[in-house]
């Protein structure tokens, strides 16, 4: 059993969410980089590059690189053999995004009911999502996940008979009615199966996986070959203005289902797909 101190958490918590805001991480810059050289839009084009420029001067200046720094959505992997002291696991995260949020001068976007909506004024409650891993270390992943990609997603339950067409459609649907409101070329987590909570997480789990590594399930790969061109056909293009660059990358996580279910969410990241990840 290894034992690791709640202040250790909070230290790295908070690290991690400044990070995150000021520093695109590089599969995610090489993507924007490569749309830039592709994209056949001089306007789209055009604001490629300023995205480009944008994220190396917010490196630069350690500076946040939007100025949404997100609600914070934290993963964690918490190895059954550790043994957290000094505090509990979860109000320790909750502290380190406190700590990160005031520290780092990043923009507080949290209120504390959804419909009395007074903001909670340091970017508390995170959303934390747990899981019990092998091991005697502690994964810790920060998505500061900002209101404009967030508010486009959506979640649908389809027939079984629907199938792959059905998700395609769906998926699809979901982009063009974003439009450029999820701030494109945008980042598209798929979730299929589980429940109407599970298929939810897939599609935000599904953000975590860096952009350029496919599904390890072949059948799953190839949908997500068939969704990104299919989806930058559109010519909605970088922040809707046009072009052939909508979307970078789409990532499909599965789960096992009911008999009668085929639900599917959609969870859309805006370009600045901005993730942190560290191992105590």
């Amino acid at each position: 059993m290894r034992t690791i101190h709640a202040g250790k958490i909070t230290e790295e918590v908070s690290l991690l969410c400044m990070e995150a805001c000021y520093d695109l991480p590089p599969d995610v810059l090489r993507a924007i980089k490569c749309a830039a050289d592709s994209e056949k839009s001089p306007l789209g084009k055009n604001i490629l590059n300023k995205l480009i420029d944008n994220a190396e001067l917010a490196t630069r200046e350690r500076m946040p690189y939007c100025h949404d720094t997100g609600l914070a959505v934290v993963f964690v992997e918490m190895g059954q053999d550790v043994h957290v002291v000094g505090g509990s696991l979860h109000e320790a995260i909750q502290a380190g995004v406190r700590k990160g949020y005031k520290e780092g001068y990043l923009r507080k976007s949290v209120v504390g009911d959804p419909l009395i909506r007074e903001n909670t004024g340091d970017n508390t409650p995170a959303v934390v999502h747990t899981e019990i891993v092998e091991g005697q270390s502690i994964k810790l992943t920060v998505i500061p996940k900002g209101g404009g990609s967030e508010n486009m997603s959506s979640l649908k339950f389809l027939l079984p008979g629907d199938g792959v067409e059905g998700i395609k459609q769906f998926v699809l649907q979901t982009v063009q009615e974003a439009g450029g409101k999820a701030c494109p070329p945008v980042v598209v987590g798929v979730g299929i199966g589980g429940t109407f909570d599970h298929v939810a997480y897939l599609a935000k789990k599904a953000l975590l996986r860096d952009i350029g590594v496919y599904n390890p399930k072949p059948h799953l790969a190839h949908l997500e070959k068939e969704l990104l061109p299919l989806i930058n056909q559109s010519g909605i293009g970088p922040q809707g203005l046009g072009g052939v660059n909508t979307a970078l990358w789409v990532a499909v996580e599965s789960y096992a289902t009911h008999i009668t279910a085929l639900p599917v969410a959609v969870n859309l990241q805006c370009h600045a797909a901005r993730k942190k990840t560290t191992t105590i």
